[in-house]
């Protein structure tokens, strides 16, 4: 079914498992790193341009929020919510609910949490059936009711259970396998290296760290030199995760690691514009990196040497807000007006008198008069702005 948003002209939970943080003040451009952000990524034979990928976050990534981000501009590869693997096989609602995606999302991944190496093995085959480019195993959550289950990042203690679990699931499928996981339980049990190289050894097409331990959650400093340590011992892709806040953390993280791409999760819903910041960073600032730069003329990039990437106007904003609202609305998404309100904090944030329109919207009985009190606070905005 075609939606208003399919358009290539349109302007384009669980959130206490990924909270989202406010966008910091941009920092000065850095032209190093700039020049050698990858272009893009191969993992099997998929190949993801720009190198660059939408993080799965729980109660974030559905289909909604994944064709927002694609609409935008800049992302390469964008990835489910995590999901049960013994969920989707027994109840189809959990199946329609995760793993429903549209034909405009490629290359996606559908991302498994579990810890029985034969459910996983049938889940993959389920999403490989679905056609998903590439499935993913979550070793990196680290909320309690998932790593109580064994789930998530709670198999990090168990590496014999996980190398069962790789060596089940690489032979079940035959599209991309890769994992997603944490450096640790804690700092005294890093097993990041360890992990990469088992990854490695069974098969699988790439691995993305999210450089923080179980123990700290979202709390306290990536560390991307485990990142670092991770890329010099494998030679599948890997791909950087953590404390990417600007085009100029996705810069940096791949000069000070050399990992292949960079994920970016709790930034995303912050900051919708980031993939493509990123992208116009590369473009504007490096020599060469970017795959689009050629199409640009000189002219162009001169006149955007003093701007490295754009910053979204209060109209950029407006759009942004009704866009993603309306998408809601439109797929009939089960409980779209509690999710308007958990996105309006986020979305908001940087605009002028956001305080009032945050408290109309929550004020809001429905999906249809959260969309009409937007309406109302930006068009007399931008008709005083006019003025």
């Amino acid at each position: 079914m075609q939606k208003f948003w399919d358009s290539a002209d349109t302007v384009s939970a669980r959130t206490g498992e990924t909270p989202v943080p406010t966008p910091p003040v941009r920092t000065a451009p850095v032209p190093t790193p700039a020049r050698v952000f990858p272009a893009a990524l191969k993992v099997g034979n998929v190949e993801i341009a720009p190198a660059t990928v939408l993080a799965p976050m729980a109660g974030v990534t559905d289909t909604v929020f994944r064709r927002f981000i694609k609409n935008l501009g800049g992302c390469g590869l964008i990835m489910t919510e995590f999901t049960s693997a013994d969920g989707v096989l027994r109840d189809q609602r959990v199946r329609g609910r995760y793993l429903h995606f549209y034909a405009d999302e490629h290359p996606i991944s559908a991302q498994l949490f579990g810890s029985s190496p034969s459910v996983l093995a049938d889940a993959a085959r389920l999403v490989e059936d679905l056609g998903f480019d590439l499935v993913d195993l979550n070793l990196g959550c680290p909320a309690k009711k998932v790593v109580k289950c064994n789930g998530g990042s709670g198999l990090l203690r168990d590496l014999p259970l996980i190398r069962q679990i790789f060596e089940a699931v690489r032979a079940a499928v035959k599209i991309p396998f890769t994992v997603k996981f944490r450096a640790g339980w804690n700092d005294d049990e890093i097993v990041c290296v360890e992990l990469a190289r088992m990854a490695e050894s069974c098969g699988l097409g790439a691995v993305a760290l999210h450089a923080r331990t179980r123990e700290q959650g979202y709390s306290g400093n990536a560390r991307w030199e485990w990142i670092a340590s991770v890329k010099q011992a494998v030679k599948i892709p890997v791909i950087g995760n953590g404390d990417i806040r600007s085009p100029e953390d996705a810069c940096a993280i791949v000069a000070r690691t050399g990992c292949d791409a960079v994920m970016i999760g709790r930034m995303a819903p912050a900051n919708p514009w980031i993939f493509r910041q990123i992208e116009q960073y590369v473009v504007r600032v490096g020599t060469g990196a970017s795959r689009v730069q050629s199409e640009r003329s000189s002219a162009a990039s001169d006149a955007a040497i003093s701007k490295p990437y754009d910053e979204p106007t209060e109209a950029d904003r407006y759009q942004m807000i009704r866009t993603y609202f309306q998408m809601l609305l439109e797929e009939e998404v089960p409980g779209a007006e509690g999710k308007m309100k958990q996105f309006a904090s986020w979305f908001t944030h940087g605009v002028p008198g956001g305080a009032a329109l945050r408290k109309a919207i929550y004020e809001a009985k429905s999906g249809e008069e959260i969309l009409g009190r937007v309406e109302e606070f930006f068009d007399a905005r931008l008709q005083a702005q006019a003025t």
